[in-house]
């Protein structure tokens, strides 16, 4: 089983960057697809991005899209969400996810089965 942690949330001033990582151990994330998702305070879980690297399939969200961008670096199991040009309404708990391997990776949470505990981004002057 791929167990996941996040990190590198924190306060980040309108118009500023901040790059999320999310590290696994138990299993690689080639053998996953990835999804980032974020949760506002009384909002339901919302996505932002999914990649397959196998496929090089990517989705974004049409709210972070162009600001937004996923990579990884080999060997260190590590996925990780740049995110840029941040807005309040981007204020939310992060979360990483992988799922079962396919070509076009899932928007929706319910095909992810593992989830890390999520790391706060909170975007304010």
């Amino acid at each position: 089983q791929i167990l996941l942690v996040e990190s590198g949330g924190g306060l980040v001033q309108p118009g500023g960057s901040v790059r999320l990582s999310c590290a696994a151990s138990g299993r690689s994330f080639s053998s996953y697809s990835v999804g980032w998702f974020r949760q506002a305070p009384g909002k339901e879980r919302e996505f932002v991005a999914a990649v397959t690297w196998s496929s090089g399939n990517t989705a974004y969200a049409e709210s972070v899209k162009g600001r937004v961008t996923m990579s990884r670096v080999n060997g260190v199991n590590t996925e990780y969400l740049q995110m840029n040009s941040l807005k309040p309404e981007d204020t939310a708990v992060y979360y990483c996810a992988a799922g079962p391997l396919i070509a076009t990776p899932p928007r929706s949470p319910f095909e992810y089965d593992h989830w890390g505990q999520g790391t706060q981004v909170t975007v304010s002057s």
